[in-house]
């Protein structure tokens, strides 16, 4: 297991822990059945991490997909 680190700045600091908490509320309102459980930032940016290396690993799943069209946004051909 791999550590990085990252710098942002405190509006996005306050908008991934906003995020989270979202995301943790939708686990329990759902019962628990998301793909990854309560979230933290830290597995929040995981989770995402994940996604985007299945643009490589796994191209024509839904996340690898979904991921790749995010980076064709932004002006990035995968």
């Amino acid at each position: 297991m791999k550590r990085i680190t990252i710098q942002v700045s405190e509006t996005t600091v306050a908008s991934l822990c906003e995020l989270a908490k979202r995301c943790t509320a939708a686990n329990a309102y759902s019962g628990g059945f998301t793909s990854h459980g309560p979230l933290t930032v830290a597995s929040l940016l995981a989770m995402l991490a994940e996604d985007a290396g299945m643009v490589i690993t796994r191209p024509g799943s839904w996340e690898g997909a979904n991921m790749a069209q995010v980076f064709s946004s932004h002006g990035y051909e995968v």
